[in-house]
């Protein structure tokens, strides 16, 4: 790969805060999109709110596959004397403060869906910008040999705060209170505010010319790049999207209650997978990416074999808590290593925009991949569909493994 972009300078520089930035940055960010797909459902089926009102809030997610769009927004505009990225942080995680604030007042939730829909809708535009600038920021503060050890960081982070949004804020509300959880989510979401407003970015630098739309797709003419991201990416995610799909309708079909899904497939199958996306990324490190992906796609492929017995109504609720712990494990450790490449395909000036498109292009994949999959479900089954996204990850991890050999970074 020709066209990498490092910043050992930076990186020297900064040392240990641009982790401790990271952590705050990618943690906070998820703990309330960990509530509000996960938490929040949960509190709302108590209140008796209909399932197909919970699909609705669930399609909110569809904003961040989509914040592409407005992504050459935050790489072209930006305060030089604040910097760049962090003027845009700041006041973004204080918008996800302040959204989670203006939920309290709306007590029992189960009959204000109008306005808390409305809020959380604001909150994921905000949570999805606060990604773009944070995406920006890691991928100018990484050098090549860095990258794995954030991007785990960033994976990790995103599943611990589903833990928190999605159990531990449940817990607070179940014995506390709807004000109590959100206080709770809201403190904790401001921590990553103060750590922001106490960093002092590098300066940007002069540019001849700022990113902007039509620097938009320009990233897939870098070598290898659109073999990457519309082949490999595809296979991998695909295969995985597809098995981590049929888990909650086979779960219903096996008699698990609402309460026990979300407690097993949010709280409990999500430590394991905090864990090894760190793992992960200090063996991207130390392994390279090459090895790291080989190692990742067989372990998916086995740890969906896992789910078989699940797939074929047969499994126990232990065999079933274990192979999703497995699964989810090995989940983390495919999105590290696929972020990690996207990250080498990332342009210092435009690294926003790259990313995100990147990223963006890999969440499309999966939602669609996901409909598709439940939709086989209905015709082969689950077994024959589970088994269907074991020879894809597979495939894309031959393919990705000979895309790694010739594109490597030195």
């Amino acid at each position: 790969m020709t066209t990498l972009t490092d910043l050992p300078g930076d990186a020297r520089t900064l040392g240990a805060e641009r982790f401790r930035l990271i952590t705050a940055l990618y943690f906070t960010q998820w703990l309330g999109v960990g509530f509000l797909t996960i938490g929040l459902v949960a509190i709302l089926r108590e209140g008796g709110t209909p399932l197909a009102t919970l699909g609705l809030l669930q399609t909110i997610g569809i904003i961040w596959p989509l914040k592409f769009l407005w992504a050459p927004l935050v790489d072209r505009y930006g305060s030089s004397r604040r910097g760049h990225y962090r003027s845009w942080l700041i006041p973004l995680q204080l918008g996800l403060v302040l959204s989670l604030l203006a939920l309290t007042p709306f007590v029992p939730p189960s009959e204000h869906l109008g306005p808390i829909i409305a809020i959380c809708v604001l909150f994921v535009v905000f949570s999805a910008t606060q990604d773009i600038a944070a995406d920006a920021l890691t991928v100018r503060l990484l050098g090549t040999g860095d990258r794995g050890i954030g991007n785990g960081i960033q994976v990790g982070g995103n599943y611990l705060g589903s833990v928190v949004g999605g159990g531990l804020a449940v817990v607070v509300y179940d014995r506390f209170g709807w004000v109590p959880a959100l206080l709770m989510l809201a403190a904790l979401t401001a921590t990553a505010l103060a750590v922001v407003i106490a960093y002092r970015e590098p300066e940007r630098g002069p540019v001849a010319q700022r990113a902007g739309y039509r620097d938009l797709l320009t990233v897939f003419r870098q070598d290898g790049c659109r073999s990457w991201t519309f082949v490999v990416v595809p296979l991998y995610y695909i295969g995985a999207a597809v098995g981590y799909a049929i888990v909650s309708p086979a779960l219903v079909d096996a008699g698990w209650s609402l309460t026990k899904i979300g407690v097993v497939t949010g709280v409990v199958a999500s430590v394991p997978a905090v864990l090894s996306s760190l793992g992960s990324g200090w063996l991207a490190a130390r392994l390279g990416r090459r090895r790291t992906l080989v190692l990742g796609g067989v372990l998916l492929a086995l740890s969906s074999l896992g789910l078989l017995p699940l797939a074929l109504g047969s499994a126990s609720t232990v065999w079933t808590t274990v192979a999703l712990c497995l699964f989810m494990a090995t989940y983390a450790m495919a999105n590290v290593v696929v972020y990690t490449i996207n990250m080498d395909y990332s342009r210092r000036e435009s690294a926003g925009t790259d990313f995100t498109t990147l990223t963006s292009f890999a969440l499309a994949v999966s939602f669609l991949a996901a409909g598709i999959g439940l939709a086989l479900a209905e015709v082969i089954g689950y077994p024959g569909v589970l088994l269907g996204s074991v020879v894809l990850v597979l495939v894309g991890t031959a393919l990705g493994a000979r895309h790694q050999q010739r594109h490597a970074p030195a």
